[in-house]
């Protein structure tokens, strides 16, 4: 039983990070703030490849779903003020 909800979470956490990039880019083209938003894109990006990586080899691991779910929770806690910092560092240079 275990195995089963470590398997749904890995693809859950995978489908999550494809979403969440996908929505970054159609802000983008929306007329977000592009490096900002392409900054922030880039951790979720890397823990949805590991993610689709691990469905694609059907191996699983728990550590993954949990640090994933710490890092994707602190970027979402963060992610206004991240994005605010960000933009007014590239606004400066």
């Amino acid at each position: 039983m275990a195995q089963r909800y470590l398997i749904i979470f890995t693809k859950l956490i995978f489908i999550y990070c494809l979403f969440y990039v996908i929505m970054k880019i159609l802000a983008v083209f929306q007329g977000a703030w592009l490096y900002a938003n392409l900054i922030m894109t880039f951790p979720v990006l890397l823990l949805g490849l590991l993610g689709a990586y691990f469905v694609k080899v059907k191996k699983y691991n728990w550590i993954y779903v949990i640090i994933s779910a710490i890092l994707i929770s602190i970027i979402r806690y963060y992610e206004q003020g991240w994005l605010l910092g960000l933009h007014n560092f590239f606004a400066a240079n």
